[in-house]
């Protein structure tokens, strides 16, 4: 049996490492340099799309993941699963690391989706009655986005106004006798018919056909802090393909896309 046993061990190593061929080091079977990227649909993977020409000319082959959920686009690269990903704004990397325990980084801002309040019900925020329904997102970052923009314009009072991470125990004053629930932040466009008010981050609002800048009964300035970030681990954040992609999102050519594409409802933080 033994002198079976060395050739079938070769023939297994070989197999392996023919197996393992199709990427080495970032690169595929053409020796191109792949990046693989998590991002949600609108404008996030828009953009992308919009830049993986001028990334091939680089040498990068740039491969889009789409999620239409906060969570997975996280925790696939944290397990070395993605590359990288686009589609978050800097305190809600915060409050995810914080929670699940992560080390994820920012590599750069992009941009800023001012996030507003809308209703399928009244056409002015004065028009909203005592005790209306109102749905917020139900993270901690996203959550206390839309209290915060509410406190801003004197729907409630916040305990500590400019708390980020702010919880509906930090009401303090709520004239209108709002009634709050909390909903995953992808749901909230869905239910936008059902209730009286809905806090819905901008990059879901343009997937639903919602213009920010024209339909929002309330929406951030441009001094939101809110930027959304390209995101990597501290182990690849300086490799050549996450840079060169940092640059191309940073470009002139981007600047110009989102302006043209987005009509204000989302503006480049660059």
């Amino acid at each position: 049996m033994k002198k079976y046993l060395l050739p079938l061990l070769s023939a297994l190593a070989l197999l392996a490492a023919g197996c393992s061929g199709g990427q080495d080091n970032g690169r595929d079977a053409d020796g191109e340099a792949t990046l693989t990227v998590a991002a949600t649909p609108v404008p996030h993977t828009e953009i992308l799309k919009e830049i993986k020409p001028l990334l091939a000319k680089q040498g990068v082959k740039l491969e889009i993941r789409v999620f239409t959920d906060y969570v997975q686009p996280n925790m696939q690269v944290a397990q070395k699963q993605l590359d990288a990903n686009f589609f978050q704004t800097g305190p809600y990397l915060d409050a995810f690391n914080k929670e699940r325990g992560t080390d994820l980084v920012k590599v750069v801002g992009v941009h800023i989706e001012p996030f507003g309040a809308y209703s399928r019900k009244y056409t002015s925020i004065d028009q909203l009655p005592d005790g209306a329904n109102v749905v917020i997102p139900n993270d901690p970052s996203n959550g206390s986005r839309a209290l915060l923009l509410l406190a801003q314009h004197r729907l409630i009072a916040l305990a500590a106004p400019d708390d980020r991470l702010a919880t509906l125990k930090d009401i303090v004053a709520n004239p209108k006798h709002l009634k709050f629930r909390e909903l995953e932040a992808a749901m909230l466009p869905r239910v936008l018919g059902e209730v009286d008010l809905a806090l819905i981050n901008t990059n879901y609002a343009l997937a639903a056909k919602l213009n920010p800048v024209k339909d929002a009964l309330l929406i951030e300035d441009k001094e939101s802090p809110y930027v959304n970030f390209l995101v990597a681990r501290p182990d690849n954040k300086d490799d050549p393909r996450v840079q060169k992609l940092a640059a191309a999102l940073t470009s002139p050519e981007v600047k110009a896309f989102i302006e043209k594409t987005y009509g204000g409802a989302v503006q480049p933080a660059f």
